[in-house]
């Protein structure tokens, strides 16, 4: 009994670090990822290149993959009570991650200028993006006559 209590705590960390690791980036690609680039490709064509579309396509299908292999493993060998546990886990992973994985998110806008910062051919926005400086991206965006902006904003943290 109590190693199936420890294998029910186990597999809950690895449903929960499942989740994490593969719904979170999934739910990125998904809910800001795409919408970042094609807010991007409104304003102006070449102001991201079409090699970030591929990107996160490329993305989207090997963590879909790798996602969709470990729950099979886990449907199809383990036992129901193990199930439920990763299950539970996995559950709260992705309520946890819901509020987060928004472009309005300074953290998810943050990590999508760090990964795709190299898809803008304009020096300026891209070392902007680098740098996570949104008022640099927003004074550039501005200097190239673009009107819209893709950037959200943030508030400061006191």
């Amino acid at each position: 009994m109590e190693m199936k209590i420890m294998l029910t705590g186990a597999i809950f960390l690895g449903g929960w670090l499942w989740a994490y690791l593969f719904v979170r980036q999934l739910m990125f690609n998904f809910a800001v990822a795409y919408p970042l680039i094609r807010n991007m490709n409104a304003l102006r064509e070449d102001l991201i290149a079409i090699g970030a579309k591929r990107y996160t396509t490329i993305s989207v299908i090997t963590c879909g993959f790798a996602a969709a292999a470990i729950l099979a493993v886990v449907m199809i060998f383990c036992p129901l009570y193990l199930k439920i546990g990763f299950g539970v886990g996995a559950l709260l992973a992705i309520i946890l991650l819901i509020p987060r994985v928004t472009p309005k998110s300074r953290d998810m806008f943050d990590s999508f200028c760090v990964t795709y910062y190299r898809f803008v051919p304009d020096d300026e926005l891209r070392t902007a993006m680098y740098n996570k400086k949104t008022g640099q991206i927003k004074s550039r965006l501005k200097a190239m006559e673009i009107g819209g902006s893709f950037v959200p904003e943030f508030k400061e943290k006191k």
